[in-house]
Parts: C-alpha cells; sequence; structure tokens
C-alpha cells in the first residue's frame, strides 16, 4: 500500500477489489480485473492508481510498479472455478470491504481515465456520480454477478442499469456476462454512449454512434485466458481516449487481447513490443 503523503497525481484510476484465485493445487493466485487492467495501464505507459481493499495475508507485490491503495479487510475476495458436466461452475467463498468515495485520496480527483472494475459488486454507485473531469469507463461484470450462500456465482441483470449506464463513457462486458442474450445486449448498447462486447477467441464487437462492427480476434495458440477480458479493457479505454475512435481502439485492443492467451496469469500483461505493433495494426 502506498502511503497517502507518497501518493502523486495519476493518469488511469482503477477500483474494485483484487481477489485471491484459488487454483486446483490449492496454491492462490493474484487476481482481479484491478490487477490485470491496472498493470496493462502502466505497460501503456500511464500513471496508474488502484483503490482496492484486502486482508492482512494478501500478497500484493506483483502490484508493486503501481501506486495502490488498500483499504484493510478481514478477508480477500477469494473465487475459484470448478469444471461440472454441465459447464464451469464460479464460486466466490469471501469478500474484502466495500469501497465508496470517501475514501478516494484527494490526489486521485481527476485522473484523465477512471475504470471501475467490480468483480463482485463491491463499488458504491456513487462512484458514478464524482468524476466530472475524468473519462468514466465501467468493466460491467462485478454489477451482473450474485453469490448465493454457498458462494455459488450466479447471473442477475443490473437493477441500477437505466439510471448510471448514460453516465459511462464507454463500458465493457462479455457476451456470456449477458448470458449470451442478444436482447440484453441491444437494451445495454441502447443505454450508454459505447458498449463494447468481447466474445473470446471470436474478439468483439463494438456499439458506437449508432452502428455495430465487428472486430475479429488473430489467431494464438491459447495457454490461458484468465485476464484477458481485462486487458483488452485497459488497452481499449486508453486508446479510445488517446484517439477518440472506437474502431481503432478496438481493434489495438484485440490486438493485445490475443496475445494475452499465449501466457499465463500476470505474465499475459502486454509487452513493450506487442504494443507497438498493435499500434501499427489499428492505425
Amino acid at each position: 500500500m502506498t502511503a497517502d503523503a507518497a501518493l502523486k497525481t495519476i493518469d488511469y484510476l482503477v477500483i474494485g477489489h483484487v481477489t485471491s484465485d484459488l487454483q486446483p493445487d490449492g496454491s492462490q493466485k493474484l487476481g482481479g480485473t484491478v490487477s490485470f487492467s491496472g498493470l496493462s495501464a502502466s505497460r501503456l505507459g500511464l500513471k496508474t492508481g488502484v483503490l482496492t481493499s484486502s486482508g492482512s495475508g494478501s500478497e500484493l507485490a506483483p502490484l508493486a510498479g503501481l501506486q495502490v491503495v488498500n483499504l484493510p479487510a478481514e478477508t480477500t475476495t477469494a473465487f475459484k472455478n470448478t469444471s461440472t458436466q454441465h459447464g464451469r461452475r464460479q464460486y466466490c467463498f469471501s469478500q474484502a470491504a466495500k469501497l465508496h468515495p470517501s475514501q478516494l485520496p484527494r490526489q486521485w480527483a481527476n485522473p484523465a481515465i477512471v475504470h471501475l472494475g467490480p468483480v463482485a459488486e463491491e463499488i458504491d454507485p456513487a462512484f458514478f456520480e464524482v468524476f466530472p473531469n475524468s473519462r468514466l469507463c465501467v468493466t460491467l461484470q462485478g454489477f451482473l454477478r450474485e453469490i448465493g450462500q454457498d458462494g455459488l456465482v450466479k447471473f442477475r441483470d443490473w437493477k441500477d442499469r437505466e439510471k448510471y449506464l448514460p453516465k459511462v463513457n464507454a463500458a465493457v462486458l462479455s457476451f456470456e456476462d449477458l448470458q449470451e442474450d442478444e436482447n440484453r445486449v441491444r437494451e445495454y448498447a441502447g443505454l450508454c454512449e459505447l458498449l463494447v462486447v468481447t466474445e473470446n477467441k471470436r474478439g468483439a464487437r463494438v456499439y458506437w454512434k449508432q452502428e455495430m462492427r465487428e472486430f475479429p480476434a488473430p489467431k494464438r495458440e491459447l495457454v490461458d485466458d484468465t485476464g484477458a477480458g481485462d486487458i483488452f479493457a485497459a488497452c481499449f479505454f486508453h486508446r479510445y481516449h488517446v484517439t477518440g475512435c472506437a474502431w481503432k481502439a478496438a481493434r489495438f485492443a484485440v490486438e493485445l487481447a490475443a496475445d494475452s492467451v499465449t501466457r499465463r496469469y500476470l505474465d499475459s500483461i502486454p509487452t513493450i513490443e506487442e504494443i507497438e505493433h498493435a499500434k501499427r495494426c489499428s492505425s
């Protein structure tokens, strides 16, 4: 955690819980949107801050190059994925503290890009109201989840979508997040200025200025796609901010997300060489 006195102004602020991702062998890996997106933003050359919460035993060393405000909690948000004959099931066994704008350091009041990246509805909706001078971006996954008493993660449509989506400059979610329901996709696209729907190895589609365009992903050998959506989001938000063009941003982000699946976990963060190649491909 960065001491308040040492905090500096930032370009990119990502808000949400770091996670402890439980592996089949019993080990744990640092995850969460803030980890993958924050490290990607930093690699893109942005001064990056992370507002999060986790327990005292959480290992945040991989985020050492970022400014991190970690609010203390009794436990860290922990997820585990299990395979069944009916497909993948996800469980959330613990959750850290809720995040509220009152916890925001004064130095971080006006970043160029704000990325709301919840994983389990841990972000207070008041965050949608407090960044009038920033480009407000969101990955919607964490607003579309309900956690049962047994920890099973289920889909729940976002009840506040009509109130808050019109306030967002750009939103990213996966087709799976919306239960592969095209009616929901159309509804969400109609509520916000810019919506991106990622579709795993098929790439992404972008709804912007009354138009939808598809951006196929280049073929890569899959090693691990954990965090690919969060890497896509950070790269898309940054490039959209720089170019003002959602189509260029999508081409850039699709390239880097595809590259990311060739490596595991936080090793999947884009390299400088990959970033430069993606710039050429999207210009």
